[in-house]
């Protein structure tokens, strides 16, 4: 009987160490992949906050143009994409240029 307890507790330690492995993995997976994900989800959410009029920015679609109005009520900004012509686009669907639109 003493020996059926020891290979019972046996068994259960190598169970709690697979879960210990199963933890690890997720906290690796939480440190590589989701937080700094998370991280550059606030900086895109924080520069959409921070627009300004006559800021460079490109739309989600590829669209270069410079900001000429902002409409909170909308969430939408009117954007200058060639001289005179003018679209509106959700300010959620814009990100920052990386070079001056021409």
């Amino acid at each position: 009987m003493f020996t059926f307890m020891q290979a019972a507790n046996g068994a259960g330690g190598g169970g709690m160490s697979m879960m210990v492995m199963m933890l690890l993995i997720f906290v690796i997976m939480y440190l590589f992949f989701f937080r700094p994900q998370q991280k550059k989800q606030k900086e895109i959410q924080k520069f959409r906050n921070s627009i300004a009029v006559g800021q460079n920015v490109v739309t989600a679609g590829g669209i270069y143009g410079v900001v000429k109005q902002i409409e909170e009520a909308d969430n939408a900004l009117l954007i200058e994409v060639a001289s005179g012509v003018r679209i509106k686009v959700d300010r959620n669907s814009v990100y920052a240029s990386p070079q001056p639109v021409q």
